[in-house]
Order: C-alpha cells, then structure tokens, then sequence
C-alpha cells in the first residue's frame, strides 16, 4: 500500500515567486511545505534593519507597476511609501539625471526646448555614418550619438559587462530610454513604491501560517524532499536542479560593499547615484536611507560591483545571447518530462523579472494549479 504524501506541494525556494505561489495554493485548500537554503525568507528583495535603515541586502529594489491587480495584491499585506525613482549619473564629478531627458541635455548642451535637444541628437547620430550597429558602441552611437554615449553609456556598461562595448552585441541596449520632457522618474508605471517596513515584512505576511524551513539545501535530500509531496515546485537555477547535463547557464553577478557613516545624516542626497566613468570601480553608490525618507542620524550607503558569475556565487543577471537561450530551451523541453515537478520564477526560467512580474507570474501558476480562468 502506497502511503500518500503529507503535503500537496513542495515549494523550493522564499523568494517572492516562492512565497506568492505558496500563500494562494495554500488558500485554495492545498498543504504546502517551503524550504529555502538561505537563513532568511525574501530572496533577493531580503531587508533587514540596521541603525533604523532597511537595508536591501542584495541591491536595490524598487516596486512598479502598471497592473493595478498586483499592485492592490501587494497592498493587502503592507502599506507602501510613495518613493519615485529618479537616479542620477555621476560622470567624473559631473551629474546628470537619469534616464535621459531634458534636464540631461540641458547640463550637457545648455539647450532648452525638446526640438533643440532633438536636433543636436539626431546631428551626432547621423555623423557617425552607422547604418547597421555591429556592436552595442555602434547601437548606442547611432541612436544618442557620441556625447551621451560617452559620458553616459560607455564607461557603466564596459564596467558592468567587464567588457569593451565594441565587443558587445548591438541587441543589448535594442532601445535607449531618451526622453524630450523634463521628467526624472525612472519608471513609467502607474503605481510605484517601497513598502515602508520593507520587502522582508510583505514575505512575512505572505507565509503567515505556512510551513517554512530556513537552512534546508534541497539538493543535499532531495529524493527525501520530493517524497513529501504530490508536486514540486522548483524555483532555483534549473541547470543545477539538472546537475548542469547540458552545460552551465551563465549570469553575471554583484559585490557589495557597505559602509556605516555614524553621524552623517545625509551621503549622497539620492538612493541611486550611478557612476557612469572608469575613475571608480564600482557601477553604482546606494544610499538605503533615501528610499524611505528616513530621519536617522547615520546613513549606511552600499558600493556595488559588478563581477563575473562562479559556481557558489549568486546570480543576479542571465545573459541571454543566443549560446544561454537555445542552452535554456534545452533544459526547458526537457523539464517537460518531468511530470511532478514545476518550475518558476527568475533562475528557474533563466528570465531576467522584476519583482512585480514576478508576482503576476506566481499568481498565473496558482490559477493554472487550482484550474482556474484568469
């Protein structure tokens, strides 16, 4: 007689695709069980507090959207600030906004009006005589022309790539946000924010009478695991869930470097400062006090690098040429095999997501589970 599994669904991973699939499946009357190898639940969107400051761990993270599904979804666990993104550029001393947009081109130019800015783009553009861009230098000079692109593009891209951008394909920058308005925020989502205790609390409430297990690496048990449960829902890297047969997926991954200034309400005057020129290491400067408009009288700020990935590094970002892809759609037909196993989430289906498509994802993955129509 075959002893039926304790829980409905094995979920690997708290992240915030782990942690939305594990509280709508539990709702709609499913037995869940979440372990995650880390020593705290969130993933990446992980907060903690120091000196009054919510700390986002493993860099910034700012949610928007324009899916009000999401957005009142969210909502219904915490309460979120009102933070708009508006990062700035620091070329050697120079700042300029981000993205791209009038108050850019008039520190750049001087120029005013939106057809002045126009025009001088467009001259740069056409003098670089590049009809079809065979890297991204020559997509990004086609596109915003040579001043932009070397204040503003070159020496943060060859920095964040630890290549020349001469040796970068064109399809990396396929479009450059360049705006004709005065308009600094970031995003052009309708509804934008921080929650205000941070991300680690939005996951507490997610989980709240579901049964986690901190500290637990899958694969040091796994046929145990995979014994507990009708289905498994995988969210980790599913080159490794495969034992990397078909070859290693690469990604691109991050140092972080963070400094405690006690006494020094204020560092940088901004939660984001890019640093766009080769004079320092690091892409970019995060002042986690900003995002939430605190009073504190310290300021913690984080350097960030960008590194190449290694096993047992973490992976931040998939580089999705053409070798990564057609390597993932390997591991993805033949995951199709594997019948009580489902995967989800950012490593898993090798996609760079934000959070709040992350989000819509998971609740995608709940309605398929429970049968249900969108």
């Amino acid at each position: 007689m075959q002893i039926k599994p304790k829980y409905d669904y094995l979920i690997v991973g708290a992240g915030p695709y782990g942690a939305t699939f594990a509280h709508e499946i539990s709702k709609g009357g499913k037995r869940v069980l979440l372990i995650e190898k880390r020593n705290h639940i969130a993933g990446n969107i992980y907060t903690n507090k120091q000196k009054g400051i919510n700390i986002h761990v493993y860099g910034a993270h700012i949610f928007h959207t324009s899916n009000e599904k999401v957005w009142n979804y969210v909502n219904q666990f915490v309460k979120f600030n009102n933070f708009i993104n508006s990062p700035i550029a620091n070329y050697n001393g120079e700042i300029y906004n981000l993205p791209f947009n009038m108050n850019t081109f008039n520190k750049l130019w001087g120029v005013i009006k939106p057809q002045d800015a126009f025009k001088i783009i467009k001259e740069q553009a056409d003098r670089e005589k590049i009809i079809e861009p065979k890297n991204l230098e020559e997509a990004a000079l086609s596109m915003v022309g040579r001043d932009i692109y070397e204040k503003l593009i070159k020496g943060y891209t060859e920095k964040q790539w630890e290549k020349p951008c001469t040796e970068l394909p064109a399809s990396i920058i396929r479009r450059l946000p360049v705006r004709f308005t005065y308009d600094n925020n970031y995003f052009n989502d309708r509804f934008q924010g921080i929650p205000i205790n941070g991300y680690t609390e939005l996951v507490e409430k997610m989980l709240e009478g579901i049964e986690v297990k901190l500290g637990v690496d899958y694969f040091q048990n796994r046929s145990y695991f995979d014994s507990l449960a009708e289905k498994v829902l995988f969210t980790g890297a599913i080159d490794e869930f495969f034992d990397y047969q078909f070859g290693v997926l690469e990604y691109r991954s991050l140092r972080f470097e963070n400094e405690i200034h006690e006494g020094l309400e204020n560092y940088q005057g901004n939660a984001v400062v890019n640093f766009t020129s080769k004079r320092e290491p690091y892409t970019r400067i995060i002042e986690h006090k900003h995002f939430e408009f605190s009073k504190a009288p310290d300021t913690i700020i984080t350097k960030e690098y960008s590194i190449n990935w290694k096993k047992g590094d973490e992976r931040y970002y998939p580089v999705n040429n053409s070798i990564n892809n057609a390597l993932y759609e390997k591991y993805k037909e033949h995951a199709l095999s594997f019948k009580k196993f489902i995967f989800g989430g950012r490593l898993a289906e090798y996609k760079y997501y934000d959070t709040h498509i992350t989000i819509e994802k998971a609740l995608e993955l709940v309605q398929k589970e429970l049968g249900q129509s969108s």
